[in-house]
């Protein structure tokens, strides 16, 4: 895991985030999700700089929509967001999720 990644991943791990349970590196169809909550149906992705690329964009925007017609909300961050603010990187994270829970519900 990059620095940015095991940081969140020590917000995330263990119910730690308001309850919300994730699992790391989580194989759906043919991608890996960096961090998966399957209770709220939300993926978290931390990007680094590579994915800035028009390249790396493009295949993001591919791998976005697939997972999004399969019912996945994906979120990304980039790394130095999660090493600058990780507390308004957890609160949007559960937030996300709260709205989540009431898509689900209705």
């Amino acid at each position: 895991m990059t620095d940015a990644e095991l940081k969140l991943w020590n917000e995330l791990r263990a119910h730690r985030l308001m309850g919300l349970g994730f699992r790391r590196q989580v194989p759906i169809g043919s991608y890996i999700a960096d961090f998966v909550c399957p209770a709220h149906h939300l993926i978290v992705e931390i990007d680094g700089s590579h994915h800035g690329s028009p390249e790396q964009a493009a295949d993001d925007k591919k791998r976005t929509a697939y997972l999004n017609s399969r019912g996945w909300t994906i979120l990304r961050f980039w790394n130095d967001d999660v090493l600058r603010d990780i507390d308004g990187v957890c609160r949007h994270i559960v937030t996300v999720a709260a709205n989540r829970t009431e898509e689900i519900l209705q």
